[in-house]
């Protein structure tokens, strides 16, 4: 699944071929995740931001367009129309096409009028790059909880944007198992230190393809290149030589190392 690295990457690159462009028709499949693509037709995109995950397109009706990529949701320059997995399609005024490719039709659209985001983003977090992320609330929020440090990240209510790659990787690199309970004043702390270096890294990287990432011009990222922990189950950690282990936390495949992650 696309996560906030990823997002974010397509969102620097829609932002000056959009903004200022009006959608003059659009296509979408019948699904009512993508239908709403349909009520922008004749509205000019004035900009495009993003929260957590989500993709936010403003248009000049005081509306905006909500796009979630779910697993394998692609916002790509679209060349040809004949894609089986095209889910939706705007054309611009410059003749160009923005298209929605989702193989696994995970992802969906909202157009929202007054900031209603309930259904959407409407709980996250705080954004883990901006000044409202810092040590003090991310402890006090990890200890509202008593669900494991893994689960609440992926719940986006701490911190938002972090998905499985990330919080793997941030979980080994401040040395905290996910599969904690309860994490101490000096493991949050190291945790939102990680959670901040490994999206700026990412970032730095244009993202992590493992499958199916592409940004919005079809290219891959290359954060995979450096990815410490997630996905290298029974290989040797870069740190102390002993073998990740795979484990399940709440459904959601997991590798750490036994030796710098202790429970």
């Amino acid at each position: 699944m696309p996560e906030l690295p990823e997002v974010e990457s397509i969102r620097r690159q829609l932002v000056p071929w959009l903004t200022g462009l009006q959608i003059i028709s659009s296509w979408s499949h019948p699904s009512e995740k993508f239908s709403p693509a349909l009520e922008t037709i004749g509205m000019t995109i004035e900009s495009v931001n993003r929260r957590g995950k989500y993709l936010l397109l403003e248009l000049d009706d005081e509306r905006e367009m909500v796009i979630h990529l779910g697993m394998t949701g692609q916002l790509t320059r679209t060349e040809s129309l004949s894609d089986p997995y095209l889910r939706a399609w705007w054309e611009l005024d410059n003749r160009s096409i923005l298209g929605f490719r989702d193989v696994r039709r995970f992802g969906r659209i909202r157009v929202v009028t007054g900031k209603d985001y309930e259904g959407t983003l409407a709980h996250l977090g705080p954004e883990p790059l901006s000044s409202d992320f810092t040590p003090e609330k991310f402890y006090a929020d990890m200890r509202k909880s008593s669900r494991k440090v893994k689960t609440q990240l992926l719940s986006q209510k701490p911190v938002a944007g972090v998905g499985n790659i990330y919080a793997d990787e941030a979980c080994f690199r401040a040395g905290v198992y996910p599969g904690l309970r309860r994490v101490t004043r000096k493991q949050a702390e190291r945790l939102h230190l990680e959670i901040k270096a490994v999206l700026e890294l990412a970032l730095q990287n244009g993202g992590t393809t493992l499958r199916d990432y592409v940004n919005a011009e079809g290219a891959q990222g290359r954060n995979q290149e450096f990815l410490l922990c997630y996905g290298r189950s029974d290989e040797p950690c870069y740190i102390c030589g002993d073998i990740l282990k795979r484990t399940v936390i709440d459904g959601r495949g997991t590798t750490y190392c036994r030796g710098c992650q202790k429970r």
